[in-house]
């Protein structure tokens, strides 16, 4: 079976530093349903419910989706031995992080970063399951995300790359990662609605492959 692709999304939000009795914490929703994200090419919403049956068994907390440093926290399978908690609700999703501040200067850089508030938002990892489009014959359609089919890894961000309604942040990789989403969903909206086109153009390549070969 072929693995899915994995895309990332990243919201401004409210990022907050909690302390108590568990120790210190990082919260923040990295996962909003219903709301729109220009991503340069097409607008995006990640439809409301879209997590229900998701895969959460492995579940990593990042800065900046940076792989190569350790995790700040983790979830495995949402248990109480994990030191992420995923709260799955009405809006989306929402993390509380518990981080070690004493022994990973990672965390701690991270914690007083929030605690100032110079920490504005989060991001995740994920598949996707389920799609639809709207108005793909557009210049600027839209697509709605239905089911997605894991998360891997949230991360708190610098940075936010998809804030609502804003492409002004936004990579020319994520820019051509967008244009590259749109163009197969494109071809296979015309694939699904001109057969008879789709079916001539490739009995014209044949043709053409076949004379080809005849000359040789």
């Amino acid at each position: 079976m072929a693995l899915k692709a994995l895309e990332k999304r990243s919201y401004s939000c409210e990022v907050r530093a909690l302390s108590g009795d568990d120790g210190y914490n990082i919260v923040g929703r990295p996962i909003v349903y219903e709301s729109r994200t220009d991503l340069g090419y097409f607008d995006e919403v990640i439809a409301r419910g879209a997590l229900d049956g998701a895969d959460l068994t492995d579940v990593r907390f990042l800065i900046n989706h940076d792989l190569r440093r350790i995790p700040l926290a983790r979830s495995r399978r949402n248990n109480g031995n994990s030191t992420m908690l995923l709260s799955p609700d009405y809006d989306g999703m929402e993390i509380k992080a518990n981080i070690d501040v004493e022994n990973n200067s990672d965390s701690r850089a991270l914690y007083s970063a929030t605690e100032r508030g110079d920490i504005t938002g989060m991001s995740f990892m994920f598949s996707i399951d389920a799609e639809e489009w709207q108005d793909l014959e557009s210049d600027h359609p839209t697509r709605r995300i239905l089911k997605i089919g894991s998360v891997v890894e949230v991360s708190a961000v610098t940075l936010p790359a998809y804030e609502s309604t804003s492409i002004s942040a936004r990579s020319n990789e994520e820019l051509e990662s967008s244009k590259v989403v749109l163009e197969k969903a494109r071809e296979e909206y015309r694939q699904k609605n001109n057969p008879v086109e789709t079916g001539s153009n490739e009995l014209e390549l044949e043709k053409l492959k076949f004379n080809f070969r005849s000359k040789l």
